[in-house]
């Protein structure tokens, strides 16, 4: 298949994995209205999903095993599609928990697989990973910003939630001529790497760097709001933390994969992202505050992902690590929303949050020095 194919095939999966969970977040208040939901049920909304791509990533391994790393994130597509879909038809309770359980089931597998797409169609170029996280920032930011619009414009939110099943038959009709196991060879089995002590720092990064990304998204409305702003100007800042991470998603990994220097631009991601949340524990700005943290996101993210296509030698094997890293990580990350639910709800204020964030920012640096000073030759002449 020509690279411009490869190319397009990647934007199209990339697209789809986060408009299941974002697409949710701008009707919250209103379906919990219309379906007299609870605050925690509602909250599983959007918890839920991000906890399944952490238990049911490495199953990535075994479905690639079983029927092909292409077939298997094609099925992992046909899941997230159909997921999305259904929200269109009953708009109840029980379906949306469904419904963002099996979202989260397709996410989480195709996750690692599409790590493993990048190892062995881009060997050599491991700032395609910008591709990647670049196209599920652009469905994340559409989903966030255009489904309330369609909700006004239809008067429903049911068929709001489930429009987004286009970008899955749009992709679906890519993947779908991709070989399967029987044409493209068995795939070696691979473990994961759980002996692994850098495995284990990843990992760990990938948890606490994901669980700062998931609690601005979750509560960074909220927290500009308690600073006095209205809803709308607090959504719009949510909206530019979003969008900044766009273009740092495709620049930073780019020129890392041209000049190097992995690690160092991983510790600055990191100080870029720390400074914003303290700007916001200060009082300051907070368009700037939100700015700043997305920016560093936004390049924390891609870098997070190119960690295991650089610590490996084959694509079965950048799958097993990927696979590793986000099914530990995102389960790390889910505790993130939670964790500032639960401060918010003893203290009644976002000020502890925030400082817990920022000693968690602190930690994610510690880790990144440790994967530094003890990366060896092999990783730091492909990262640096």
């Amino acid at each position: 298949m020509k690279t411009w194919m490869l190319i397009i095939a990647l934007f199209l999966i990339s697209i789809n994995l986060r408009p299941a969970i974002t697409s949710v977040a701008p009707l919250l208040d209103t379906i919990q209205q219309d379906l007299g939901m609870s605050g925690t049920t509602a909250g599983l909304l959007t918890t839920l999903p991000v906890l399944c791509m952490g238990i049911f990533a490495p199953l990535a391994t075994k479905i690639s095993e079983r029927v092909g790393l292409e077939r298997g994130i094609f099925y992992s597509l046909v899941l997230i599609t159909i997921a999305t879909a259904l929200r269109g038809f009953f708009g109840t309770v029980p379906l949306l928990i469904v419904t963002a359980f099996l979202a989260g089931v397709g996410i989480g597998v195709a996750g690692p697989l599409v790590s493993g797409f990048i190892k062995q169609y881009f060997p050599t170029r491991p700032g395609v990973v910008g591709v990647y996280t670049v196209s599920m920032a652009i469905g994340a930011g559409s989903a966030t910003g255009i489904s309330a619009p369609i909700y006004q414009s239809l008067g429903n939110w049911e068929p709001a939630l489930a429009i987004w099943a286009v970008l899955g038959l749009a992709a679906m009709v890519i993947w779908i001529r991709f070989p399967s196991k029987k044409q493209s060879g068995l795939p070696e089995k691979t473990a994961l790497p759980w002996t692994s002590g850098r495995a284990w720092l990843i990992l760990l990064f990938f948890g606490l760097m994901s669980s700062i990304f998931y609690s601005v998204t979750a509560w960074g409305a909220p927290i500009i709001q308690s600073m006095g702003y209205s809803s709308v100007v607090a959504g719009s800042m949510l909206t530019a933390f979003v969008l900044i991470q766009i273009p740092s998603s495709f620049i930073i990994p780019s020129l890392v994969a041209r000049f190097g220097y992995v690690f160092p631009t991983l510790i600055g991601c990191t100080v870029v992202e720390l400074s914003g949340v303290i700007l916001l524990i200060a009082g300051g700005q907070p368009l700037i505050a939100m700015l700043l943290i997305g920016l560093g996101a936004g390049g924390l993210f891609p870098l997070a992902l190119m960690l295991p296509i650089i610590e490996t030698d084959s694509y079965q094997k950048a799958s097993a690590w990927a696979a590793m890293s986000q099914g530990g990580g995102y389960v790390i990350s889910a505790l993130g929303p939670l964790g500032v639910g639960a401060v918010y709800d003893i203290t009644g204020s976002y000020l502890n949050a925030l400082y817990g964030m920022t000693a968690i920012i602190c930690m994610m640096g510690v880790l990144q020095v440790m994967l530094w000073v003890t990366a060896d030759r092999t990783t730091l002449k492909k990262a640096d």
